[in-house]
């Protein structure tokens, strides 16, 4: 019976890193996105942020759900998202300036974030709390690891170099020189170029998503050959 339940949990997971990804499935959240991912650090910084939010919120709102009258759903779940967004500004503005700095108002933003709303709705308010909490881990961590991706992709090539523990309040910190400078693309950096990684992104994750798909539908005609 464990073992079950252990495999619908992962599935939960799974479905919102893969299956679901917010950014390179369902196109949500694109405003941060676009915006936070000038380097990996800050993109990576968001994504925490984002993941601390829907997990939380996912959980309270199902805790709560059959609490909530049906007519203020919608109201309410923002309150509760609001709140938590609230406090967890605070928090980082007092033990992770530099981040608070480097995020602005997105870290505001998070309130009304679709995917933090859109789990609200869709999931956290018709299924237990365990299965929100993980759900919201998963959606979360889907998002962290597209922009973070996102972020790698135009720092390293709009700088030719990667930094970390710069933003984030970490015992270290370091900077990779990976090629010289002057190669770099910098337009990457800006917010033109956010548009243009995100785009062949998504054009290559849609092109294999499609190859892995004919690939299987092929596979399956040959076994009704035999």
């Amino acid at each position: 019976m464990s073992e079950t339940v252990t495999l619908k949990k992962k599935d939960i997971f799974m479905t919102g890193v893969l299956k679901e990804n917010a950014t390179f499935k369902m196109m949500l959240g694109m405003c941060p996105a676009l915006a936070v991912t000038s380097s990996f650090e800050s993109a990576f910084g968001m994504g925490i942020l984002v993941i601390i939010i829907l997990s939380f919120s996912n959980g309270i709102i199902s805790l709560l759900r059959k609490l909530i009258p049906s007519d203020v759903r919608i109201p309410a779940y923002i309150v509760i998202i609001a709140t938590l967004v609230t406090a967890l500004k605070m928090f980082v503005d007092a033990y992770a300036p530099a981040l608070a700095s480097s995020l602005g108002v997105f870290i505001a933003l998070i309130a009304v974030n679709c995917i933090v709303l859109g789990r609200a709705e869709s999931f956290a308010s018709k299924n237990t709390v365990l299965n929100s909490i993980v759900d919201g881990l998963g959606s979360a961590t889907g998002f962290t690891l597209s922009i973070s991706l996102i972020g790698l992709v135009r720092e390293v090539l709009g700088k030719g170099s990667f930094s970390f523990g710069v933003l984030l309040p970490l015992p270290f910190e370091f900077t990779w020189q990976i090629f010289p400078s002057e190669y770099a693309w910098s337009v990457l950096v800006s917010p033109p170029g956010a548009f243009l990684v995100i785009g062949i992104l998504l054009a290559g994750f849609t092109a294999y998503g499609q190859h892995m798909e004919l690939k299987k539908k092929l596979n399956k005609a040959k076994a009704r050959a035999k």
